[in-house]
């Protein structure tokens, strides 16, 4: 299991964390519920690519 993947996934959530806490703080919640919405989705693609590579590694490992 590679540990990098769960280093970008934990930054990506601190990021998101700081900067959803400080636009809350500065009146700005619309703003702040969006770029929760984008780390989420940032985190998502991420998680896609491994399971596409890891699904390649299963068919290569079966010759399907």
């Amino acid at each position: 299991m590679d540990v990098n993947l769960i280093f970008k996934i934990a930054a990506v959530g601190i990021l998101v964390a700081v900067l959803n806490l400080l636009l809350s703080r500065a009146g700005r919640d619309e703003q702040a519920l969006m770029t929760t919405i984008a780390g989420l989705i940032v985190v998502l693609i991420v998680i896609l690519q491994e399971i596409s590579g890891l699904f390649d590694l299963i068919k290569s490992l079966f010759d399907l």
